[in-house]
C-alpha cells in the first residue's frame, strides 16, 4: 500500500512531537510513564537544589525532583518531587535536604518512619529539615573560634599601645642600656668560662689525680668500715645500750627514793639534819681555834686548873640560826 505525502507528513509531525515530549520529559527527569507518587516539601532555603536532582531513601534512588516554586509570597520555597510507588512509609516521615558532595550540591533525602501510622499518600506535605553540610558546621565550629581571636588581636593591639605609652624616651634609653650592660654581661661570663675551660685543661693531670685519691680515701673508708664491723662494734653498741639502760633503771629508782642513794637525794629531814650537823661540827672547829683552853689545858708544874671564863662574844652562844 503506498501512504500519500500527506499521511507521510502527518507521521513525521506526530512522531516529531513524541521525540519533543520525550525529549522534555528526560530533560525534566520525569518518566512519560509515570509510575510514582508526588509529595511537597517546604524549606526556607534550598541552597542551590535543581529541579532534576535525585532523591533518595536509604541512598538508594527513587525519585526525582520535579518543580521548585515560592509558596504563598512569604518567601518558602515549595519542592515537588516524586517518589517510586513501590516503596511505602508513613506520612511522619522527614524529607531532609543535604549535601550531596564536599564541593556543592544538594539533594533529598527520605528518612522513613514506621511507627504504625497511616502510609503517605500521593499529594501529601512531608516535614522538612535541613541537614548542616560541611560549610554549614565549619561556620558553626569557626564562629566562636573567630570572635575569640579577633578579642586576641584587639586585647594584643590594646597592650601594644599601652606598652608604647609606657615606653617613653627615657625608658627606652634605659632600656638600650639594660641591654647593652646585660650584653657585657654575657661577654664576662663568656671570658670566665673560657679562663675556666684553659684552667681545666691546663689541671687535668691534677684533676685525674685528685679523683683518683678520693677513690682511693673511699676504698680505703670501706675497707676500715669493714674491719670496724668485724671487730665488733655492733656488739660495742649493744653493750653501751644495755649499760645505758641500766643506768636509766638506777636514775629511776633513786628519784622514786628507793635504796640509800634515793633516800638520801629525797628525805628533806635527813637533808636538814645533815645540814644542821655541818654547822655545828663548823661552829665546833671555830671555838676550838678561838678558845683551845676551853678543851686542852696544860699544866707543868701541877697547878690547879682554872675555871675557864667564857667569853661574851663566844660564837656557840650567839649561834647564827638562833
Amino acid at each position: 500500500m503506498k501512504l500519500s505525502r500527506e499521511i507521510k507528513t502527518g507521521i513525521i509531525v506526530i512522531g516529531g512531537i513524541l521525540l519533543f515530549v520525550m525529549g522534555f520529559s528526560f530533560l525534566k527527569s520525569t518518566p512519560i510513564f509515570n509510575n510514582s507518587k508526588t509529595f511537597y516539601a517546604v524549606y526556607k532555603h534550598v541552597g542551590g537544589l535543581q529541579p532534576g536532582t535525585q532523591v533518595s531513601i536509604n541512598g538508594f534512588n527513587v525519585g526525582n525532583v520535579t518543580n521548585i516554586t515560592f509558596k504563598n509570597g512569604s518567601g518558602n520555597l515549595l519542592v515537588t518531587f516524586s517518589v517510586d510507588s513501590n516503596f511505602e512509609f508513613s506520612e511522619n516521615s522527614v524529607a531532609e535536604l543535604y549535601d550531596t558532595g564536599i564541593i556543592g550540591g544538594k539533594g533529598i533525602q527520605i528518612n522513613p518512619v514506621f511507627d504504625g501510622a497511616p502510609f503517605a499518600q500521593s499529594g501529601d506535605t512531608l516535614s522538612s529539615n535541613i541537614k548542616p553540610g560541611l560549610t554549614d558546621l565549619l561556620q558553626q565550629k569557626l564562629a566562636p573560634l573567630q570572635s575569640k581571636i579577633e578579642g586576641a588581636v584587639s586585647n594584643a593591639d590594646s597592650l601594644l599601645l599601652n606598652f608604647n605609652e609606657v615606653l617613653d624616651e627615657e625608658t627606652k634609653r634605659n632600656l638600650r642600656e639594660s641591654i647593652k650592660g646585660l650584653n657585657t654581661t654575657v661577654q664576662s661570663f663568656q671570658s670566665s668560662a673560657s679562663t675556666l675551660n684553659t684552667l681545666l685543661a691546663d689541671n687535668k693531670n691534677k684533676l685525674d689525680s685528685s679523683i683518683t685519691n678520693i677513690n682511693t680515701i673511699t676504698t680505703n673508708f670501706s675497707v676500715l668500715s669493714d674491719s670496724i664491723a668485724q671487730v665488733g662494734l655492733t656488739n660495742t653498741i649493744r653493750s653501751l645500750e644495755s649499760t645505758i639502760s641500766n643506768l636509766d633503771k638506777m636514775l629511776a629508782k633513786i628519784e622514786n627514793g628507793e635504796g640509800t642513794l634515793g633516800k638520801l637525794v629525797n628525805n628533806e629531814e635527813l637533808y636538814n639534819n645533815l645540814s644542821e650537823a655541818s654547822k655545828e661540827l663548823d661552829l665546833l672547829l671555830q671555838d676550838f681555834r678561838l678558845n683551845p683552853k676551853r678543851y686542852v689545858n696544860v699544866s707543868v708544874f701541877g697547878k690547879k686548873q682554872k675555871e675557864y671564863e667564857v667569853p661574851e662574844d663566844d660564837p656557840a652562844i650567839n649561834k647564827p640560826n638562833e
